[in-house]
């Protein structure tokens, strides 16, 4: 089989196991996926939310309301997906309560990603959903700059400081249309995870994703029971205290084509926990105890963050990392990653202008590790030319990158080696600490020299970065 982009293929040893998540591991099944189906599941749900009072008791003639929606990253965008069916749901609901169209908002919580573009908006909504609210100005995305539009909240027990879309906290009402998607950071998408990312401030961001709280021994393997998931929930607990009132969730579990499996709605502390049962049977593999000695999988160019994520090497650390999270209850001690990527010098400066200088500044200045980076973390995050950009040119905030270099080192810490195969630029791999080989062949005869033995277990992952992941890990108990 090919690996990425179909740079180059290699005849595996008999010893390969081949991983493809929603063939190896079977999905839940979902729901119907006609849009009278999910629909009347999903009115169903928000009629019935768990921890707090329906929609229809929440509003009021005169009452407002503030959609928050996941950005293009996760979730899916077919026209069944869960963000066009559950905000047709909750608008019906609310129209019905008397609520005014002109007292709506949609809110992309798109955090330090960039805010959306509306071709994205497009996308998202569908046609209907968006030729409804953005002719008159009803579409908008979070801005963690936007210092006439935030809330400053203070600080939680623990001392993290929470400011808070302010548009958000004036609404009456505050829906969090969200995805219990399997996420590396944390255990899961949805809930609190929402909003401590997805309408907050660098600062707040800061608090956890930083290498104090992703380089402890509770990050890796993933889970829902972190120091990282403490906060989500503690800083999501501080801005419903602030504001005086509960997020209503709508929460959708999904399979690995993002269609849903279950939906439940209501206040994210009693809701998460329910919304993960489920997703735990989709998203956790408990059965595999196979060590594996070397995982090989391929990088494409554009994915999840988008294009240049697997050239640019901050993100491609990024990435590897996030499959070290999510694998490391098999991995060996001794463990080594193959990996295919052009690695061809595509930085993708528009998106993440910062980044060029970032990895040029990692070259010098007794940088040894990703981590010792993490000093210069407030003087890109206050840089006012980068914040400019993610204002009004699409990037990506600049805070953003130091998230990306926090979870990048954790690739260093838990493998023996990692190989990148068919890089045109090969320095710029090795520049990261990565190793660089033409071929698989060259590669998997030095990791099996120097590091696994001549007979390792190795685990092939044909399916990464082009279809959801699963968590080789064990459920928090």
């Amino acid at each position: 089989f090919e690996y990425g982009q179909g740079l180059m293929s290699a005849e595996l040893p008999d010893s390969t196991d081949i991983f493809i998540p929603g063939e190896t591991v079977a999905d839940p099944p979902c729901l119907p996926q006609d849009w009278d189906s999910l629909y009347n599941a999903t009115l169903q749900s928000i009629r019935n939310p768990i921890g707090m009072e329906p929609l229809k008791e929440l509003a009021a003639p005169g009452k407002t309301v503030v959609f928050v929606i996941p950005d293009i990253v996760k979730g899916g965008n077919q026209p069944t997906s869960h963000r066009k069916v559950a905000i047709r749901a909750c608008l019906d609901e609310l129209y019905a309560a008397g609520v005014e169209k002109k007292d709506i908002l949609l809110l992309f919580s798109n955090g330090l990603h960039p805010r959306a573009t509306v071709p994205e908006m497009r996308t998202i909504l569908g046609e209907e959903l968006f030729n409804e609210f953005y002719p008159s100005g009803q579409i908008t995305s979070h801005d963690s700059e936007d210092y006439d539009h935030l809330v400053d909240l203070g600080y939680t027990a623990q001392g993290d400081h929470v400011i808070m879309n302010k548009y958000v906290f004036d609404a009456d009402i505050a829906i969090l249309i969200g995805h219990t998607q399997g996420n590396p950071y944390g255990g899961y998408s949805g809930g609190y995870k929402h909003c401590a990312t997805g309408i907050s401030h660098w600062r707040s961001i800061s608090a956890h994703h930083v290498p104090q709280v992703m380089h402890r021994q509770d990050f890796v393997p993933v889970s829902t029971n972190s120091e990282m998931r403490h906060k989500f929930d503690q800083q999501g607990m501080l801005m419903e205290e602030k504001m005086g009132k509960k997020f209503f969730c709508c929460d959708a579990v999904l399979d690995t084509k993002s269609r849903q499996i279950e939906i439940n709605s209501g206040w994210a502390k009693e809701m998460q926990p329910i919304s993960w049962k489920m997703a735990d049977k989709r998203t956790y593999v408990h059965w595999a105890e196979k060590k594996y000695d070397i995982v090989v999988f391929g990088m494409p160019t554009n994915f999840h963050y988008g294009n240049g994520m697997g050239t640019n090497p901050i993100q491609m650390m990024q990435a590897l990392s996030a499959q070290v999270i999510r694998h490391k209850r098999i991995m060996s001690d001794h463990c080594v990653f193959i990996v295919s990527s052009i690695c061809d010098g595509y930085f993708h400066d528009e998106r993440w202008p910062y980044l060029r200088e970032l990895y040029d500044m990692f070259q010098h200045d007794y940088m040894n590790t990703l981590a010792d980076m993490n000093r210069y973390g407030e003087y890109f995050a206050t840089k006012e030319e980068y914040i400019r950009k993610y204002r009004f040119a699409n990037a990506f905030h600049p805070f953003h990158g130091f998230s990306m270099m926090s979870c990048g080192h954790i690739a260093e810490m838990n493998t023996s080696a990692i190989y990148i195969v068919g890089a045109r630029e090969p320095g710029i791999a090795r520049g990261m600490g990565l190793k660089t080989r033409a071929t698989f062949e060259e590669a998997l005869q030095d990791a099996m020299r120097k590091y696994t033995g001549p007979n390792p277990n190795i685990l092939a992952l044909p399916k990464t970065f082009t279809t959801a992941a699963v968590h080789l890990c064990m459920k928090d108990p």
